[in-house]
């Protein structure tokens, strides 16, 4: 009998678990301070959870590591802390590849593999190091529903997620969602008040990062500039010579720059895209559910084309767009790991328009006037779509002013988008610098957005340039530009 035992151990221990991959990771980050640029808030320490894929490099959320200044990894049952780096971050699709600096230290554990897009209604679980322990966590829960989710990291991204009743905390981010010993997902983030319910990534979100990062470089997830809308109406569909047959979506609206817009007209009608059949409300059939019809503009890369069926004033049309990633839209989302860009003159502070800093002076309460914030929202997220050709690349404001007898009587103190200044149309932070460097005039004048012609303000030229070097100094600021 002992003999038969000592033929199953060996059999045994040639089994992995998959947890055996799974690693915690520990994050030293520092965050800038919007509207104060040149600072930075204490170093803070957050936990999250990666597991170890092929080459083995570890995969976790961007969100884990954004604006790390040590990341350090500790494997299953291993009191050792490894040092590690960031080696791509698709902050987009809240994913990021890192490696540890001895390549060693990883080459006895077994990667864990792929699978498929798990069924709703199938089992899967979550493993993870959840905040307030350094045991890994299993949780067990039901795929409840496949759809396009708004990814919180990026915070203007739309992309394919699943959601699932198992318990996601802080810390299970980055983890795997394994079904049969594979990946069949990356947990990411929860709803706030919304019980027994997390999100995971996944596998398609997952495979197009790690396709785009394997030429060494990612480029991220391309968008065609085009918004769609339901086409149920029986009336309508007439008029675009159409039957009532459930089929289409109508092209409302393509951003002048896009892909789209070089191929497609509004009141087209999307039949098919990337060979699924478009439904009248929106949607597609897509591995046993209907999605969004973006999910399908979601899978070329960058450079790639798909293919689109329309059709157009009654007639079918076919067509190919070429597929691009979009950046003009940097500042609607929130920025990582590059601190903000500013340029300080005489006290007066000027940074660009983001959504850092519209979460940084949102966050000042009843004391900061809220039509302000409202009116920098409208600037940053509405201008370009009741005016298009209006907004700005990168609108700049008037963060604050560093008080000095040089600006004591200036009116405005802050928060407010710059218009011109000495005649110059503000379009981009540069525009600031050379608009107050090269003036020869007696003052620098300076126009701020409004309801209607908004405040103008004025600086003495030749007192701003003498205090200049002074007021960096009072405020122990190093440097009064970083661009």
């Amino acid at each position: 009998m002992l003999g038969l035992f000592a033929w199953i151990a060996p059999l045994r221990a040639e089994v992995t678990p998959p947890e055996r991959a799974v690693v915690q990771i520990l994050t030293s980050s520092q965050v800038p301070v919007f509207d104060a640029p040149w600072r930075f808030q204490p170093v803070r320490r957050s936990s999250g959870t990666g597991f170890v894929i092929a080459g083995g490099r570890i995969m976790t959320n961007a969100h884990v590591i954004a604006w790390a200044k040590q990341i350090l990894v500790r494997r299953y049952q291993d009191p050792r802390l490894l040092p590690a780096r960031v080696v791509f971050a698709g902050h987009d699709c809240d994913l990021a590849v890192l490696e540890v600096d001895d390549p060693k230290e990883l080459a006895d554990v077994k990667p864990l593999a792929f699978g498929e897009l798990p069924p709703v209604q199938s089992t899967v679980v979550t493993c993870g190091y959840p905040a307030g322990g350094d045991q890994m966590s299993f949780t067990r829960g039901v795929v409840s529903r496949i759809e396009v989710q708004p990814y919180a990291h990026p915070g203007n991204r739309v992309l394919l997620a699943v959601q699932t009743d198992a318990a996601i905390n802080p810390g299970n981010s980055g983890g795997p969602v394994l079904q049969d010993d594979k990946v069949v997902g990356v947990a990411f983030q929860g709803i706030p008040g919304l019980q027994n319910a997390g999100f995971f990534i996944p596998p398609e979100v997952i495979g197009h990062f790690l396709t785009d990062i394997a030429d060494g470089r990612y480029d991220g997830f391309p968008q065609a500039g085009v918004t769609f809308e339901p086409l149920q109406n029986p009336a309508y569909r007439r008029v675009l010579g159409l039957g009532d047959d459930g089929r289409g979506a109508r092209v409302d609206s393509l951003r002048a720059d896009g892909p789209a817009a070089r191929v497609l007209r509004p009141d087209d009608v999307l039949l098919q895209v990337g060979g699924y059949p478009v439904g009248s409300d929106g949607m597609i059939p897509y591995r046993g559910n209907r999605v969004a019809a973006g999910v399908a503009f979601q899978q070329p890369q960058a450079g790639e084309v798909l293919k689109l069926s329309v059709i157009r004033e009654g007639k079918p049309l076919d067509v190919d767009v070429k597929m691009d990633v979009y950046t003009g839209d940097r500042l609607a989302g929130r920025q990582y790991d590059e601190p903000p860009r500013y340029f300080i003159y005489a006290g007066l502070i000027f940074t660009p328009l983001s959504a850092n800093y519209l979460e940084t002076v949102g966050q000042l309460g009843r004391d900061y006037l809220w039509e302000g914030l409202a009116r920098l929202t409208y600037q940053l997220y509405h201008l370009e779509a009741e005016a298009p050709g209006a907004a700005r690349p990168e609108p700049v404001v008037l963060s604050g002013i560093l008080p000095h007898a040089v600006n004591a009587d200036l009116g405005v103190r802050g928060r407010l988008v710059v218009n011109r200044i000495n005649g110059v149309r503000i379009e981009r932070l540069e525009d600031v610098r050379r608009a107050l460097l090269e003036n020869q005039g007696e003052r620098h004048l300076i126009e701020f957005d409004g309801p209607e012609n908004g405040p103008l303000e004025a600086l003495d030229r030749a007192a701003a340039a003498a205090a200049h070097a002074e007021i960096l100094r009072t405020y122990g600021i190093v440097s009064d530009q970083r661009l």
